[in-house]
């Protein structure tokens, strides 16, 4: 079967530990947020499932590849909630409970270890959201079905990543659903700019790789010294938010509550 397109349609999968119908009916009650300690156990099997998948997966990439994924968490309890909440979907649908992440140089990296990915997992759906940024977040994602579990790996350029480690700090430190484009507008509007700017960034880097590839001479000079910049004035100005922005917006929660 070959790589399926970011149109996908959301697959049902599940494993012999667990039936579809007990995983919806308990998707169910998280969403109603009329769960159990008992659901909670059985959440938390749940989630531990997917260890030995997401360990392959991680496996294969750094043999087969020679690169060295970051590995993330299982999804929590409450992100999942917030997740059957916002979306019109089932707890064995989501796409997201393990998986991990590799954050390379540039958007010509990307496009590679994109490519190299969809060679080694060939059943993969390739999720690009540098095409439909999700409210400014900007990464490639591969769904990889493994023994009955879909396995998530993010690829991030360094400022796709710089990007959404900003976003999530915001989000805890102010409000949880400005990663989701709700909350604080002014803080939107700050991130929703800094996403334009890493999008034209990235187009310049298209070009540039273009460029290198069929030309020469003082106008790639020109356009790599002109990448460079634009790179380093985008990660200072990340930096000034977080370092401004973040802990300025946390004090005004603090004194309002």
């Amino acid at each position: 079967m070959g790589t399926k397109s970011a149109s996908y349609t959301r697959t049902m999968i599940i494993s012999p530990e667990f039936s579809r119908s007990q995983i919806d009916r308990l998707g169910d009650r998280l969403r109603k947020d009329a769960y159990s300690d008992e659901d909670l156990r059985l959440l938390d099997s749940y989630r531990r499932a997917f260890a030995e998948a997401s360990e392959h997966v991680v496996k294969e990439i750094r043999n087969r590849l020679g690169l060295e994924p970051t590995a993330r968490p299982a999804k929590s309890k409450t992100s999942i909630a917030d997740k059957l909440r916002r979306e019109s979907i089932r707890l064995s649908q989501i796409q997201d409970i393990a998986g991990c992440r590799l954050t390379v140089e540039d958007i010509f990296t990307q496009d590679e270890v994109v490519g190299q990915l969809k060679a080694l997992f060939e059943d993969c759906t390739v999720v690009d959201r540098r095409e439909h940024s999700s409210h400014g977040y900007r990464a490639v994602h591969i769904i990889i079905p493994y023994s009955g579990k879909l396995i998530e790996v993010q690829v991030r350029t360094q400022l796709q990543h710089r990007w959404a480690e900003l976003s999530e700090k915001l989000s805890d430190v102010i409000d949880p659903s400005i990663k989701y484009g709700e909350g604080d507008k002014d803080v939107l509007l700050i991130l929703a700019g800094m996403s334009d700017r890493i999008k034209e960034h990235e187009k310049k880097e298209a070009v540039l790789a273009q460029l290198v590839q069929t030309e020469g001479g003082e106008d790639v000079i020109e356009l790599a010294l002109d990448v460079y910049d634009m790179k380093e004035d985008i990660s200072r100005v990340l930096n000034a938010i977080d370092e401004d922005i973040a802990p300025a917006k946390g004090r005004e929660d603090d004194l309002s509550d």
